[in-house]
């Protein structure tokens, strides 16, 4: 097997991403937390892998989230979108999640919005 060596750390993300999504398949019955953050922003879909469909998304430049938001901490505003995300999969019926992490670390903003969506009752 090549060892590939990234020469960026946006590289290096992309490379650990395709890795964990090689083992990572969200399905109608468990579908696919995807968590994306930029240097400003975090976004958050719920995925359906086998029929290629995003069921719920959310996101803190949505209408809903983005007056609140000013003054806050980027770590705040992520645990809003995480709460948003899972009254958005509750009333889709969706209690179940895959966590796709998108080969960032499992901490900070990552780990707030994780937290949050668990605390709004989804279960990965």
């Amino acid at each position: 097997m090549k060892i590939f060596r990234a020469k960026t750390a946006r590289a290096a993300r992309r490379v650990r991403h395709v890795r964990v999504r090689h083992r990572l398949r969200g399905t109608g019955e468990r579908p696919r937390l995807a968590v994306f953050r930029s240097l400003n922003h975090i976004y958050a879909q719920i995925i359906d892998d086998d029929a290629g469909k995003t069921l719920v998304a959310a996101s803190d430049v949505e209408a809903a989230l983005r007056n609140g938001h000013s003054g806050q901490s980027k770590t705040d505003v992520a645990v809003k979108v995480g709460e948003l995300i899972a009254s958005k999969a509750k009333q889709k019926g969706i209690s179940q999640v895959v966590m796709d992490r998108a080969g960032f670390r499992y901490h900070g903003r990552v780990k707030a919005l994780a937290d949050a969506a668990r605390k709004g009752g989804l279960e990965f």
